[in-house]
Parts: structure tokens; C-alpha cells; sequence
């Protein structure tokens, strides 16, 4: 069934009905594209991640109006809250990342710069790229049936990032140099219900930067015996806390 993400002002409340209206994109979508009519089901998102089970009853020219027939607290969500830090890769391999990320259940997503990283992206570049990302997460959300839609933040500096995965429970940090310490081990040890997780470009971390993220507390895992492209590390690590975390 098509899915729909909403502010909350989108949906309101009167002596008890529950009335949708959509607009922009998704109207144009459901009217256009999709060719709905009324009488036809629609699941919609709200910003508490609630989903409604909705009837199409009317369209205009640029609205779509619905009306819910039950609602429920959105299942698919996680129960770990997990932040991904991903220094920039270079060319789409980004829209892979957040893609793939967002449906193994990845909470937010924040892009960064390190001495590595071959891509430069400052300004209104960024800010654009920012704007495609965040549109593909919503795309990845709805394919994938997410409560929210995961947040793709502005491109951060190194130390800015880190400074920021320093706020979750538990910092992880994918080192190449590491050799024993595990994500199994470092999950049972911890228990944590927000993690960071930091993950470097395809040329990773120079020596300085992973000696700093180390010193600022994150725990220093390795990936196991295979070299991982950058672009398959994030669904790795996340497809394994959500089996030690949601199975």
C-alpha cells in the first residue's frame, strides 16, 4: 500500500474524525502518477511516527483529502536509535549509502570531511547534495515501510562530527588498524540505546584522525578479516546490530 510522510499539521482532529491533507508532490503523486481515486486506501506517516490507515475522499486540483480509519504506533522502527557519521565517499556512492542505511533502519545520517576524502563539498554544493540525499531517504523510507523519514544532516567538519557522535550512548568507530575487539563484544558489553557509528571514506582515517576519535572515547571495532568497499561498511555493521539488537 502507498505510504506518505506528513507534518502534523496535516492531520487533523474534529469530534473525533480524523482528516488528511495532502499537498505538493505526494498530491500530485497519488493524482498524477499513481492515478487514485476515491474510495482507495493510502497508509500515512505523521511526525510521532503513527501511521493511519486512510480512505481517499476527495481531490482537487492541487490537494488530496483522506480520511483515517484506524491508527497505530508504527512497528518497524528499531529499538536502538542509531546515528551514521559517513565521511564523504566519492561520486553517487553516497546515494547507496543512505539508501541501503535508511532500510536497515538507520536513525540519521551526518556526512563529513576527513583528510581523506577526495570529494569537496562546501556552500550551496553541499547544500544541494544535502537536498538530493534527503529526498532519497524518504524514497528508501516509503519503499520500506519506516515510521519517519531518517534525517540527512549538512556536511560537517571532522571535529565537528565527532564532537556531535560524542551525544549517543555509545560511540563506535570502524578502524582498519583494529585487530580484536568486535561489534558483538562491544554491543552485549554496552547495552546502549543510542549509538554513533563512524565510518571513513574509501581511503579511511589517517593516523591522526583515528588516533583522535579514539581519544575522544569511541570504541574501536574491527570489520572482521575482508576489507569493506565504503559503500557496503555501513550496511554491514547495521545489519548486525539489528540482529543483535531486534531478533
Amino acid at each position: 500500500m502507498p505510504r506518505f510522510f506528513l507534518n502534523n499539521e496535516s492531520i487533523t482532529n474534529e469530534n473525533g474524525e480524523i482528516n488528511i491533507k495532502i499537498t505538493g508532490e505526494d498530491a500530485h503523486h497519488i493524482s498524477r502518477s499513481l492515478r487514485m481515486a476515491v474510495g482507495e486506501k493510502i497508509d500515512v506517516c505523521d511526525e510521532n511516527g503513527v501511521v493511519y490507515s486512510c480512505i481517499l475522499t476527495a481531490f482537487t486540483e492541487n490537494e488530496v483529502l483522506a480520511r483515517a480509519v484506524s491508527s497505530e504506533a508504527c512497528d518497524s522502527e528499531p529499538s536502538v536509535q542509531i546515528t551514521l557519521f559517513q565521511a564523504l565517499p566519492k561520486s553517487d556512492k553516497m546515494e547507496t549509502i543512505i539508501q541501503k542505511s535508511v532500510e536497515c533502519g538507520v536513525y540519521k545520517i551526518v556526512p563529513f570531511r576527513s583528510e581523506f576524502c577526495v570529494v569537496k563539498l562546501d556552500g550551496k554544493d553541499a547544500e544541494r547534495k544535502r537536498e538530493r540525499w534527503q529526498k532519497i531517504s524518504e524514497s528508501a523510507a516509503k519503499q520500506c515501510g519506516r515510521g519517519i523519514i531518517p534525517k540527512i544532516d549538512s556536511v560537517l567538519d571532522f571535529k565537528v562530527a565527532i564532537k556531535m557522535a560524542l551525544e549517543s550512548e555509545l560511540v563506535i568507530f570502524c578502524n582498519e588498524r583494529e585487530k580484536d575487539v568486535t561489534l558483538k563484544s562491544v554491543l552485549k558489553e554496552a547495552k546502549a540505546k543510542s549509538i554513533s557509528l563512524i565510518i571513513g571514506s574509501e581511503g579511511g582515517f589517517s593516523e591522526r584522525e583515528a588516533e583522535y576519535i579514539e581519544n575522544c572515547g569511541a570504541k574501536s571495532i574491527t570489520l572482521g578479516k575482508r576489507i569493506l568497499r565504503c559503500e557496503t561498511a555501513p550496511t554491514f555493521v547495521l545489519s548486525i546490530i539489528s540482529y543483535e539488537t531486534e531478533m
